[in-house]
């Protein structure tokens, strides 16, 4: 590794210093609002370790006032010049690509105003998994851009406390979730998930989820390790099986849920028809939640065992309501002609074209 300035030193002390503000607080016990202040610290962690990049690289991770190369101005704040912000700096650094730890700051920058003067410990269990992969991205880029000996792995046990809500807890946490007082939040967070093709939502550098499993101990020496993190392949069929069955094996059968905010299939229908060009029909839609599999089939053992940003069980009404994530996901997807023929087997037929039957 390349010798470090004392510029590059510094921002590198104030990004690692941050995250591990960043953990600790959100680690804290009787904390009643983890997410909001984790995001705000981890805001700063990375923001200095893109500086520290780009000061490495030699480039001035300033905002530009006037001119270019030698004859260029630089914007001053009380004495120093406007160092650019995370927004900016993610723009720069990952430049035309858009991979999942990307969208995951992306997702966190437009969370930030909406949580930062609010308390709502309802949201922690349902962004545990892009907090988490906020950290392991972060470590990520600082190991390899700087090096293993920064990492923090070091004075951490496991980075985030996992979540010791039960069954009925989680129950309640969702219940709230779903209240008046979190909708702008909840719209913003279903809407930007959606948003993500498949292959960006299921990475784990956008969500980390975890599977907590007792381990069978049969010989001494066989649990040295009482938390093993075990990687698998997405691109090997065999591990992901693998994966399939210890997430059906874990997955906790899912009590009612209130369905306040949720659509029923004919809402779902009308607000697709209204933001596409092509006819959208009960018989569309249908055909739509099996192609992406928003919801299990009507004999499945299962019934809750949704997309649950898409589409949530109500057992009392033995039904299902969408939200409204899902409808933005359709308009989004099926606007392709071609997506449109893949997803319900016919060709798109224009609104105010008859049928051709």
């Amino acid at each position: 590794m390349p010798r470090r300035s004392r510029a590059v030193s510094q921002h590198l002390e104030n990004s690692r210093q941050a995250a591990l503000a960043a953990i600790e607080h959100y680690n804290k016990p009787g904390v009643p609002f983890r997410t909001r202040t984790y995001v705000l610290l981890m805001n700063v962690a990375w923001t200095s370790l893109f500086h520290a990049v780009f000061v490495q690289q030699k480039r001035k991770p300033w905002y530009v006032k006037s001119g270019t190369g030698k004859g260029t101005r630089y914007e001053w704040v009380d004495g120093d010049p406007k160092h650019w912000d995370l927004a900016k700096c993610v723009t720069e650094y990952w430049a035309g690509d858009n991979p999942p730890a990307r969208k995951n700051i992306e997702f966190f920058l437009g969370l930030r105003n909406k949580i930062e003067h609010r308390s709502h410990p309802e949201l922690d269990p349902a962004l545990y998994g892009e907090c988490q992969a906020m950290l392991t991205n972060f470590e990520d880029i600082l190991t390899t851009e700087f090096g293993g000996d920064m990492a923090l792995s070091g004075e951490l046990g496991v980075a985030l406390q996992f979540s010791a809500l039960r069954p009925k807890q989680q129950e309640e946490a969702l219940r709230r979730f779903q209240g008046a007082a979190l909708a702008d939040i909840r719209d913003y967070i279903q809407t930007f998930r959606a948003s993500l093709p498949p292959e960006v939502l299921e990475s784990s550098q956008y969500a980390l989820r975890v599977f907590l499993i007792p381990k069978a101990v049969n010989h001494p020496g066989s649990a040295d390790l009482p938390v093993e993190f075990v990687p698998f392949d997405p691109q090997k069929p065999e591990e992901m099986e693998k994966l399939r069955r210890v997430t059906t094996l874990i997955r906790e059968k899912q009590v009612p849920v209130a369905s306040k905010g949720l659509l029923k299939p004919k809402q779902v229908v009308s607000r697709v028809q209204a933001g596409l060009p092509y006819k959208f029909t009960m018989d569309t839609h249908t055909r739509c939640w099996k192609h992406y599999t928003a919801r299990p089939l009507g004999n499945s053992e299962n019934p809750e065992n949704t997309k649950s940003q898409f589409c949530i069980y109500d057992e009392l009404a033995k039904s299902y309501g969408y939200t409204e994530a899902w409808v933005t996901y359709l308009c989004r997807k099926l606007a392709d002609a071609q997506e449109y023929k893949a997803v319900t087997g016919k060709a798109p037929v224009p609104t105010l074209d008859p049928d051709p039957g």
